[in-house]
Protein backbone atom coordinates (compact mmCIF):
# COMPACT_ATOMS: atom_id res chain seq x y z
CA UNK A 1 0.00 0.00 0.00
CA UNK A 2 2.55 2.32 0.60
CA UNK A 3 4.17 2.91 -2.96
CA UNK A 4 0.30 3.62 -3.95
CA UNK A 5 0.13 5.93 -1.23
CA UNK A 6 3.09 7.69 -1.92
CA UNK A 7 2.14 7.99 -5.75
CA UNK A 8 -1.53 9.53 -4.66
CA UNK A 9 -0.06 11.82 -2.59
CA UNK A 10 2.35 12.72 -5.38
CA UNK A 11 -1.12 13.43 -7.27
CA UNK A 12 -0.18 10.70 -9.59
CA UNK A 13 -3.82 8.83 -10.95
CA UNK A 14 -3.53 4.89 -10.51
CA UNK A 15 -4.09 2.48 -12.88
CA UNK A 16 -6.87 0.18 -12.72
CA UNK A 17 -4.88 -2.49 -11.45
CA UNK A 18 -2.80 -0.76 -9.46
CA UNK A 19 -6.45 -0.02 -7.35
CA UNK A 20 -7.12 -3.16 -7.79
CA UNK A 21 -4.16 -4.18 -6.18
CA UNK A 22 -4.72 -1.54 -3.58
CA UNK A 23 -7.99 -2.28 -2.68
CA UNK A 24 -7.25 -6.17 -2.34
CA UNK A 25 -4.48 -5.61 0.58
CA UNK A 26 -7.21 -3.41 2.19
CA UNK A 27 -9.58 -6.59 2.24
CA UNK A 28 -6.65 -8.68 3.29
CA UNK A 29 -6.14 -6.88 6.49
CA UNK A 30 -2.42 -6.01 5.31
CA UNK A 31 -2.42 -2.98 5.81
CA UNK A 32 -3.48 -0.50 9.08
CA UNK A 33 -7.13 1.43 10.27
CA UNK A 34 -4.65 4.52 9.62
CA UNK A 35 -3.23 3.47 6.13
CA UNK A 36 -6.25 3.05 4.76
CA UNK A 37 -8.07 6.11 5.99
CA UNK A 38 -4.48 8.46 4.73
CA UNK A 39 -5.35 6.34 0.97
CA UNK A 40 -9.41 7.60 1.86
CA UNK A 41 -8.10 11.06 2.36
CA UNK A 42 -5.35 11.35 -0.60
CA UNK A 43 -7.51 9.86 -2.99
CA UNK A 44 -10.45 12.39 -2.07
CA UNK A 45 -7.26 15.39 -2.07
CA UNK A 46 -6.31 14.63 -5.19
CA UNK A 47 -9.40 13.68 -7.06
CA UNK A 48 -10.68 10.19 -7.57
CA UNK A 49 -10.55 8.80 -11.84
CA UNK A 50 -12.79 6.46 -13.25
CA UNK A 51 -10.10 3.44 -13.64
CA UNK A 52 -9.68 3.90 -9.70
CA UNK A 53 -13.35 3.58 -8.81
CA UNK A 54 -14.07 1.06 -11.02
CA UNK A 55 -11.04 -0.87 -9.65
CA UNK A 56 -11.88 -0.58 -6.41
CA UNK A 57 -15.66 -1.61 -7.53
CA UNK A 58 -14.44 -4.53 -9.04
CA UNK A 59 -12.53 -5.97 -6.16
CA UNK A 60 -15.92 -5.38 -4.05
CA UNK A 61 -17.59 -6.71 -6.12
CA UNK A 62 -15.46 -10.18 -6.86
CA UNK A 63 -15.20 -10.02 -2.63
CA UNK A 64 -19.26 -10.13 -2.06
CA UNK A 65 -20.79 -13.23 -1.29
CA UNK A 66 -23.33 -13.08 -3.98
CA UNK A 67 -21.23 -12.10 -7.07
CA UNK A 68 -22.98 -13.48 -10.12
CA UNK A 69 -22.73 -13.51 -13.84
CA UNK A 70 -25.48 -16.26 -14.69
CA UNK A 71 -28.13 -13.82 -15.46
CA UNK A 72 -28.20 -11.64 -18.56
CA UNK A 73 -29.94 -8.05 -19.38
CA UNK A 74 -29.83 -6.79 -15.69
CA UNK A 75 -30.27 -3.20 -14.39
CA UNK A 76 -29.82 -0.99 -11.24
CA UNK A 77 -31.36 1.83 -10.33
CA UNK A 78 -29.83 2.72 -6.93
CA UNK A 79 -28.23 6.08 -6.16
CA UNK A 80 -25.80 7.34 -3.98
CA UNK A 81 -27.81 9.15 -1.66
CA UNK A 82 -26.65 11.92 0.33
CA UNK A 83 -28.56 15.02 -1.18
CA UNK A 84 -30.56 15.33 2.22
CA UNK A 85 -33.42 15.74 0.38
CA UNK A 86 -35.48 13.62 2.97
CA UNK A 87 -38.12 12.57 -0.30
CA UNK A 88 -39.52 9.18 -0.56
CA UNK A 89 -38.09 5.94 -1.85
CA UNK A 90 -38.35 6.99 -5.26
CA UNK A 91 -35.81 4.61 -6.76
CA UNK A 92 -37.63 1.95 -5.00
CA UNK A 93 -41.28 2.45 -5.80
CA UNK A 94 -39.65 3.10 -9.59
CA UNK A 95 -37.72 -0.43 -9.62
CA UNK A 96 -40.99 -2.26 -9.30
CA UNK A 97 -42.61 0.12 -12.41
CA UNK A 98 -39.29 -0.88 -14.37
CA UNK A 99 -39.68 -4.16 -13.67
CA UNK A 100 -43.23 -4.27 -14.19
CA UNK A 101 -42.52 -3.00 -18.04
CA UNK A 102 -40.12 -6.06 -18.02
CA UNK A 103 -36.86 -4.93 -17.46
CA UNK A 104 -34.89 -7.83 -15.13
CA UNK A 105 -34.16 -5.30 -12.16
CA UNK A 106 -31.61 -5.81 -9.31
CA UNK A 107 -32.02 -3.60 -6.67
CA UNK A 108 -29.38 -2.62 -4.82
CA UNK A 109 -29.67 -0.91 -1.28
CA UNK A 110 -29.29 -0.23 2.31
CA UNK A 111 -30.80 1.55 4.91
CA UNK A 112 -31.36 5.20 5.42
CA UNK A 113 -28.59 7.73 4.72
CA UNK A 114 -30.23 10.68 3.31
CA UNK A 115 -33.74 10.46 3.76
CA UNK A 116 -35.73 9.67 6.79
CA UNK A 117 -36.03 5.95 5.29
CA UNK A 118 -33.61 3.97 3.01
CA UNK A 119 -35.10 1.43 1.16
CA UNK A 120 -34.48 -1.63 3.22
CA UNK A 121 -36.79 0.29 5.91
CA UNK A 122 -39.49 0.20 3.66
CA UNK A 123 -38.98 -2.92 1.82
CA UNK A 124 -38.88 -4.44 5.55
CA UNK A 125 -41.51 -3.21 6.02
CA UNK A 126 -43.48 -4.46 3.47
CA UNK A 127 -42.20 -8.00 4.24
CA UNK A 128 -39.83 -8.15 1.98
CA UNK A 129 -37.17 -10.02 2.92
CA UNK A 130 -33.18 -8.63 3.53
CA UNK A 131 -31.30 -11.87 3.32
CA UNK A 132 -31.90 -13.77 0.41
CA UNK A 133 -29.07 -16.07 -0.91
CA UNK A 134 -27.23 -16.28 -3.91
CA UNK A 135 -29.15 -18.62 -5.59
CA UNK A 136 -32.40 -17.46 -4.07
CA UNK A 137 -31.88 -13.70 -5.56
CA UNK A 138 -31.43 -15.99 -8.85
CA UNK A 139 -34.36 -17.60 -8.68
CA UNK A 140 -36.26 -14.58 -7.99
CA UNK A 141 -34.91 -12.41 -10.55
CA UNK A 142 -35.58 -15.24 -13.10
CA UNK A 143 -38.67 -15.49 -11.98
CA UNK A 144 -39.93 -12.66 -11.02
CA UNK A 145 -37.87 -9.46 -12.58
CA UNK A 146 -37.18 -8.18 -9.71
CA UNK A 147 -35.13 -8.73 -5.95
CA UNK A 148 -33.47 -6.50 -3.75
CA UNK A 149 -29.97 -6.99 -2.65
CA UNK A 150 -29.46 -5.08 0.98
CA UNK A 151 -25.79 -4.25 1.23
CA UNK A 152 -24.32 -5.07 4.39
CA UNK A 153 -25.48 -8.94 3.67
CA UNK A 154 -23.76 -8.92 0.26
CA UNK A 155 -20.90 -6.90 0.89
CA UNK A 156 -20.20 -8.66 4.72
CA UNK A 157 -16.79 -8.01 3.68
CA UNK A 158 -17.14 -4.08 4.04
CA UNK A 159 -17.30 -3.41 8.19
CA UNK A 160 -13.85 -2.42 8.10
CA UNK A 161 -14.05 0.29 5.46
CA UNK A 162 -17.44 1.39 6.97
CA UNK A 163 -15.58 1.34 10.45
CA UNK A 164 -12.96 3.77 8.93
CA UNK A 165 -15.51 5.81 7.12
CA UNK A 166 -17.45 6.54 10.65
CA UNK A 167 -14.26 7.40 12.29
CA UNK A 168 -13.26 9.94 9.11
CA UNK A 169 -16.49 11.53 8.88
CA UNK A 170 -15.58 13.29 5.91
CA UNK A 171 -17.08 12.52 2.21
CA UNK A 172 -14.80 9.86 0.71
CA UNK A 173 -15.05 7.26 -2.53
CA UNK A 174 -18.03 5.52 -0.77
CA UNK A 175 -19.74 8.15 -0.60
CA UNK A 176 -20.10 7.59 -4.70
CA UNK A 177 -19.17 3.85 -5.18
CA UNK A 178 -22.24 1.91 -3.48
CA UNK A 179 -24.23 1.63 -7.25
CA UNK A 180 -21.35 0.69 -8.68
CA UNK A 181 -21.10 -2.33 -6.53
CA UNK A 182 -23.96 -4.55 -7.67
CA UNK A 183 -22.33 -7.99 -7.48
CA UNK A 184 -25.01 -9.04 -10.17
CA UNK A 185 -23.42 -8.46 -13.53
CA UNK A 186 -25.06 -5.20 -15.21
CA UNK A 187 -26.00 -4.38 -18.68
CA UNK A 188 -27.66 -1.06 -17.89
CA UNK A 189 -27.83 1.38 -14.86
CA UNK A 190 -29.83 4.33 -14.20
CA UNK A 191 -27.97 6.04 -11.07
CA UNK A 192 -28.79 9.37 -9.20
CA UNK A 193 -25.29 10.73 -8.06
CA UNK A 194 -25.66 13.72 -5.40
CA UNK A 195 -22.47 15.68 -6.65
CA UNK A 196 -23.73 16.79 -10.08
CA UNK A 197 -19.87 18.08 -10.89
CA UNK A 198 -19.11 13.76 -11.08
CA UNK A 199 -21.99 12.87 -13.36
CA UNK A 200 -19.95 12.35 -16.52
CA UNK A 201 -16.74 10.69 -14.12
CA UNK A 202 -19.66 8.05 -12.97
CA UNK A 203 -20.75 7.59 -16.76
CA UNK A 204 -17.14 7.08 -17.67
CA UNK A 205 -16.92 4.63 -14.41
CA UNK A 206 -20.00 2.31 -15.70
CA UNK A 207 -18.09 2.41 -19.41
CA UNK A 208 -15.54 0.66 -17.82
CA UNK A 209 -17.37 -1.87 -15.69
CA UNK A 210 -18.63 -2.83 -18.38
CA UNK A 211 -22.20 -0.95 -18.69
CA UNK A 212 -23.46 -1.27 -22.05
CA UNK A 213 -25.76 1.67 -21.85
CA UNK A 214 -26.33 3.98 -18.49
CA UNK A 215 -27.54 7.11 -17.02
CA UNK A 216 -26.17 9.20 -14.32
CA UNK A 217 -28.55 11.73 -13.38
CA UNK A 218 -28.40 14.84 -10.49
CA UNK A 219 -31.98 16.15 -10.19
CA UNK A 220 -33.25 19.67 -9.60
CA UNK A 221 -32.20 21.06 -6.24
CA UNK A 222 -29.16 18.42 -6.61
CA UNK A 223 -31.36 15.73 -6.02
CA UNK A 224 -29.82 12.12 -6.75
CA UNK A 225 -32.82 11.51 -8.22
CA UNK A 226 -34.78 12.83 -11.15
CA UNK A 227 -36.64 15.83 -9.72
CA UNK A 228 -40.00 17.39 -11.10
CA UNK A 229 -38.52 21.19 -9.51
CA UNK A 230 -36.99 21.94 -12.46
CA UNK A 231 -34.05 21.18 -14.92
CA UNK A 232 -32.23 17.49 -13.89
CA UNK A 233 -28.71 17.14 -15.77
CA UNK A 234 -28.18 13.73 -17.19
CA UNK A 235 -24.82 11.78 -18.27
CA UNK A 236 -25.79 9.30 -21.33
CA UNK A 237 -23.29 6.43 -21.51
CA UNK A 238 -24.35 4.50 -25.08
CA UNK A 239 -21.59 2.03 -27.01
CA UNK A 240 -18.95 3.91 -24.77
CA UNK A 241 -20.14 7.44 -25.53
CA UNK A 242 -20.93 9.85 -22.77
CA UNK A 243 -22.89 12.66 -23.77
CA UNK A 244 -24.12 15.14 -21.45
CA UNK A 245 -27.44 17.08 -21.69
CA UNK A 246 -30.41 18.59 -19.58
CA UNK A 247 -34.39 17.73 -19.17
CA UNK A 248 -36.89 20.05 -17.61
CA UNK A 249 -40.28 17.86 -16.65
CA UNK A 250 -42.03 20.35 -19.00
CA UNK A 251 -40.16 18.63 -21.96
CA UNK A 252 -41.96 15.16 -21.35
CA UNK A 253 -45.63 16.79 -20.14
CA UNK A 254 -44.97 16.21 -16.64
CA UNK A 255 -45.99 18.97 -14.20
CA UNK A 256 -43.59 21.01 -11.83
CA UNK A 257 -43.36 20.11 -8.32
CA UNK A 258 -41.09 21.78 -5.96
CA UNK A 259 -39.20 19.01 -4.23
CA UNK A 260 -40.64 19.58 -0.85
CA UNK A 261 -44.22 18.42 -2.00
CA UNK A 262 -42.35 14.87 -2.16
CA UNK A 263 -40.83 15.03 0.83
CA UNK A 264 -41.24 11.02 2.62
CA UNK A 265 -41.79 9.98 6.14
CA UNK A 266 -40.67 7.04 8.30
CA UNK A 267 -40.86 2.99 7.36
CA UNK A 268 -44.89 2.84 7.69
CA UNK A 269 -45.79 6.12 6.00
CA UNK A 270 -43.47 5.86 2.83
CA UNK A 271 -44.38 2.23 2.52
CA UNK A 272 -47.87 3.96 2.27
CA UNK A 273 -46.26 6.21 -0.20
CA UNK A 274 -45.39 3.17 -2.51
CA UNK A 275 -48.35 1.42 -2.62
CA UNK A 276 -50.65 4.18 -3.45
CA UNK A 277 -48.41 4.98 -6.38
CA UNK A 278 -48.28 1.31 -7.47
CA UNK A 279 -52.40 1.66 -7.37
CA UNK A 280 -52.05 4.80 -9.89
CA UNK A 281 -53.37 7.63 -6.99
CA UNK A 282 -52.25 10.83 -8.65
CA UNK A 283 -50.06 13.71 -7.54
CA UNK A 284 -46.38 14.74 -6.71
CA UNK A 285 -44.99 10.99 -6.09
CA UNK A 286 -46.67 9.41 -8.54
CA UNK A 287 -45.60 11.61 -11.54
CA UNK A 288 -41.92 11.83 -9.64
CA UNK A 289 -42.00 7.58 -10.12
CA UNK A 290 -43.57 8.45 -13.78
CA UNK A 291 -40.19 10.16 -14.27
CA UNK A 292 -37.73 8.29 -12.54
CA UNK A 293 -39.17 5.07 -13.59
CA UNK A 294 -39.03 6.36 -17.73
CA UNK A 295 -35.94 7.80 -17.60
CA UNK A 296 -34.60 4.29 -15.60
CA UNK A 297 -36.22 2.42 -18.70
CA UNK A 298 -34.48 4.90 -21.45
CA UNK A 299 -31.63 4.50 -19.90
CA UNK A 300 -32.11 0.60 -20.41
CA UNK A 301 -32.62 0.75 -24.03
CA UNK A 302 -36.29 -0.73 -23.89
CA UNK A 303 -37.76 2.73 -24.31
CA UNK A 304 -36.27 4.42 -27.44
CA UNK A 305 -37.08 7.64 -26.01
CA UNK A 306 -37.62 9.38 -22.64
CA UNK A 307 -40.97 9.80 -23.46
CA UNK A 308 -41.70 6.40 -24.68
CA UNK A 309 -40.23 5.26 -21.16
CA UNK A 310 -42.96 7.35 -19.33
CA UNK A 311 -45.63 5.82 -21.50
CA UNK A 312 -44.19 2.18 -20.53
CA UNK A 313 -43.93 3.16 -16.92
CA UNK A 314 -47.52 4.76 -16.90
CA UNK A 315 -48.71 1.39 -18.65
CA UNK A 316 -46.65 -0.44 -15.79
CA UNK A 317 -48.86 0.96 -12.83
CA UNK A 318 -52.08 1.00 -14.61
CA UNK A 319 -51.75 -2.59 -15.56
CA UNK A 320 -50.91 -3.66 -12.14
CA UNK A 321 -47.68 -5.26 -13.05
CA UNK A 322 -45.91 -2.97 -11.45
CA UNK A 323 -47.92 -3.77 -8.06
CA UNK A 324 -48.11 -7.76 -8.55
CA UNK A 325 -43.77 -7.59 -8.80
CA UNK A 326 -43.93 -6.59 -5.26
CA UNK A 327 -46.58 -8.73 -4.18
CA UNK A 328 -44.81 -11.88 -5.54
CA UNK A 329 -41.35 -10.79 -4.28
CA UNK A 330 -43.37 -10.23 -0.50
CA UNK A 331 -44.86 -13.94 -0.95
CA UNK A 332 -41.73 -15.28 -2.26
CA UNK A 333 -40.07 -13.39 0.71
CA UNK A 334 -43.03 -15.04 3.11
CA UNK A 335 -42.13 -18.52 1.51
CA UNK A 336 -38.22 -18.41 2.98
CA UNK A 337 -38.82 -17.76 6.34
CA UNK A 338 -41.88 -20.57 6.40
CA UNK A 339 -39.54 -22.85 4.58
Amino acid sequence: MRKFLEKVINQENLRIEEMKEAAKSCFNEQISDSELAAFLIALRAKGETPEEIAGLAEIIRSESSQKSNRLTNVMDNCGTGGDGSYSFNISTTAAFVIAGAGVTVAKHGNRSISSKTGSADVLEHLGISLTFQKEQMEEILHENNIAFLYAPNIHQGMKRFMKVRQDLRIPTVFNLIGPLTNPVTLDTQFVGVYRRDMLPMIAETMHRLGRRRAIAINGAGYMDEASLAGENHLSLLNEGKVTNFTIHPSELDLPVYPNEKIRGGNAEENADILLRVLNGKPGPYYDTVLLNAGLGLYANGIAQTMKSGIDMARESIASGAALEKLHRLADYSKKILVG
